[in-house]
């Protein structure tokens, strides 16, 4: 029995402040790698053993502690590749688990922005429509041409409601991954050609100067529909934010083995700290990008939109400042 205890002093006198310093170690590594706290975890009672054996025997190397040294190396060389590859799979799966959490709540945030943005905006055109209305019903108003011009007036706020539940419907459908894109060889001319025309007269009255630069124009493997409401609202944002006398210009080209799409304007650029943020839902920039008094302000989801539906043909958008303004430039893969 007094041999029993004499075994079990030395023992714990060796082994246990090499737990000790696991301990310590594993403690001062937790907030570094978690490969390294695994394997500590696993060397630590090994080498507790190691200690609490070779302190039993006297320190003398007989073939008991010769067959105890060896048994040990051999579970080390065993458990400590274990442990390193566990660790680098539970690390792995931790960030992963941390950055689905950090989406998560970003996703949300966005979420809950987009719902008070959306709710600002709408109780803007609603309150119009209504006091219009109760205008025109209550009699109030009553010369032909005071009715003529209610009426016109519900009828803008009507198409600027109906603009923007269209907007949030086309970002559901975007964020939910529910398009059906229809891709065909679109020649980027044709596409160019066609939304120029339609948004010239747009131009005209904002006293803005539209062309096509020359260039040479590539053919994407595209959805005309979608392609043309991304560049539809590239140059209705570039009209409405270059003032009266500028230039909104679109060129296209071709660089490694892509299709670029350019469109300048002359808004006088956007602040370098803004610039990752114009793609963001329900950004609306600086004063140097707000609409001039008269303009209606939509819900700021154009560029996101814009976007969502680039990256759905497998391209880029991007926005930087350049000369008098900025300019919103388009990679999409060229068809083959």
């Amino acid at each position: 029995m007094s041999e029993l205890l004499d075994a079990g002093t030395y023992a714990l006198s060796f082994s246990v402040p090499v737990a000790v310093l696991g301990a310590v170690f594993l403690h001062w590594s937790r907030d570094r790698s978690l490969t390294a706290a695994i394997t500590v975890a696993v060397l630590t009672p090994l080498l507790a053993t190691l200690a609490g054996v070779t302190a039993v025997s006297g320190f003398m190397f007989t073939s008991q502690l010769t067959t105890t040294v060896v048994i040990c190396v051999l579970v080390g060389l065993v458990t400590v590749p274990a442990a390193v590859l566990f660790g680098r799979a539970i690390a792995r799966r931790s960030v992963w688990e941390r950055e689905a959490r950090a989406r998560e709540r970003a996703a949300e945030a966005a979420r809950r922005e987009l719902v008070a943005w959306i709710s600002h905006d709408l109780r803007t055109p609603l309150a119009g429509m209504r006091a219009m209305t109760e205008a025109l019903t209550d009699g109030v108003v009553t010369e032909p041409a005071e009715v003529r011009g209610y009426l016109l007036g519900i009828g803008r706020e009507t198409e600027r409601v109906s603009g923007m539940v269209e907007d949030l419907f086309q970002l559901s459908r975007i964020t939910a991954g529910a398009l059906n894109l229809e891709l065909t060889a679109l020649p980027l001319r044709d596409l160019v050609s066609e939304e120029v025309a339609a948004q010239a007269a747009v131009a005209q009255r904002a006293g803005v100067t539209l062309r096509e630069a020359p260039s040479d124009w590539p053919v994407v493997h595209g959805s005309a529909r979608e392609l043309g409401r991304v560049l539809r609202n590239l140059l209705s944002n570039a009209i409405r934010h270059t003032g009266r006398g500028g230039v909104v210009a679109v060129t296209a080209g071709e660089v490694d083995g892509q299709a670029w799409l350019a469109v300048d304007d002359a808004c006088g650029g956007i602040p370098d700290g803004e610039l990752p943020r114009v793609f963001d839902v329900a950004y609306r920039g600086s004063a140097a990008r707000t609409p001039e008094p008269g303009q209606a302000a939509g819900a700021g989801l154009g560029l996101a939109i814009a976007r969502g539906l680039v990256e759905a043909h497998h391209g880029r958008i991007s926005a930087s400042n350049h000369g008098p303004g900025c300019r919103f430039e388009i990679l999409l893969p060229l068809a083959r």
